[in-house]
């Protein structure tokens, strides 16, 4: 949570979560995809001994149909030249069967022309921990970037390269607050490490809160059915103008894989980070200190109370449930996270608690959550 931390089992998702950097090398991609093609060819192959044929009848394309397909077409063109392909090369410590010492370890992700400067946002987990940073353009171009900030409470990331202008293309950013559920939506990345790939759905859900590489909450994910994969954080989640709306960053599954549940990270969000940062700027979040859960009836219920935090001081207690921030309700411990994010710290709340039956209002001075 912006200023806490949601228990496990009190968002709205009870899978796995997993960060979609891609750290398995190509040749891994490529036998999976020779494995899928075995399996696609013994679910249709009938008797093995017995080859027969069938006759299927393609029905004619409705105009309706053609003319989504040639939008999608036509929006591909346009928006891939500023989709990049990121590998990140970095090191650990140890290794398998006991010898020590340092390993090169190789990744793989997504990101988006920002701007004409050069700027890149992708997430901050696909670069994390880097020691070189390569972006390869579609037209074949290469080049080395830089680090020009991270921030892992939103695992948001800016890079940047030099190279000649003619080859960056910015994307047209969208407002993800009038982001509705049933709209269509694009994706573009770099799934198993097959860059420029586009996948379709929908938006599914809005209003999600996803856990940070740190382990904090991030509030007002986009949750979307477009297949994204291993490969696909950074990349961006477009709205069928071809204006990004999100940055692609986990999936939710039990298998490792695409299971139709993935969360972008909202774009006004990662806009107002991705500035901060090019800036030169520090970005900052409130922190309230506390663990909660959904309460049963309504609200948040506090967890646990971070020793010395802003909670803390205030006099807020674990079994607390608050129902309303600045006179506005709060109905769960997703509701607390968004209504928290728009706050600062320093800035001053007011909590409606209810404790023991009774209901008290409680002062708190937001502060910076830590590292």
């Amino acid at each position: 949570m912006e200023g806490a931390q949601t228990q496990p089992g009190s968002t709205n998702v009870n899978k796995r979560t997993i960060l979609i950097r891609r750290a398995a090398p190509v040749a891994a991609a490529l036998a999976l995809g020779g494995g899928a093609g075995a399996a696609i060819y013994a679910g249709v192959s009938g008797d093995s001994s017995t080859p027969s044929t069938a006759t299927a009848v393609v029905p004619a394309q409705p105009a309706a149909a053609t003319q989504t397909v040639s939008s999608l077409t036509q929006l591909y063109k346009d928006v891939t030249p500023g989709v990049v392909d990121i590998t990140v090369t970095g090191s650990t410590t140890g290794g398998s069967f006991g010898f020590g010492g340092q390993q090169t370890t190789q990744a793989e992700g997504t990101g988006f022309v920002y701007d004409t400067k050069g700027d890149i946002v992708t997430n901050e987990h696909v670069v994390a921990g880097a020691s070189s940073i390569t972006v390869h353009f579609k037209d074949g171009t290469t080049a080395k970037a830089t680090l020009v900030g991270s921030d892992a409470s939103s695992d948001v990331a800016v890079i940047k390269v030099s190279v000649d202008s003619s080859k960056l293309h910015p994307l047209a950013i969208g407002d993800s607050s009038t982001v509705q559920p049933g709209q269509a939506v694009v994706a573009i990345g770099s799934p198993f490490g097959l860059p420029e790939t586009m996948t379709s759905g929908i938006v599914s859900a809005i209003g999600r809160t996803i856990t940070a590489p740190n382990n904090y909450s991030i509030a007002g994910a986009i949750q979307t059915d477009a297949p994204i994969n291993h490969g696909n954080s950074g990349g961006p989640l477009l709205n069928t103008s071809g204006e990004v709306i999100g940055v692609n960053a986990q999936i939710e599954s039990d298998s490792g894989g695409n299971d139709g549940v993935g969360f972008a990270l909202p774009i006004n969000a990662v806009k107002s980070v991705a500035n901060t940062l090019i800036a030169g700027g520090k970005v900052q979040h409130a922190y309230l200190g506390i663990t909660v859960a959904n309460a049963s009836g309504g609200g948040a219920q506090v967890g646990s109370v971070v020793s010395g935090s802003p909670a803390d001081t205030a006099g807020l207690k674990a079994g607390d449930v608050i129902t309303a921030l600045d006179g506005k309700a709060i109905t769960s411990a997703d509701d607390l996270t968004a209504q928290l994010t728009a706050h600062a710290p320093g800035d001053k709340v007011t909590l409606t608690v209810t404790r023991s039956g009774s209901t008290k209002s409680i002062d708190v001075t937001l502060g910076t959550r830590p590292a």
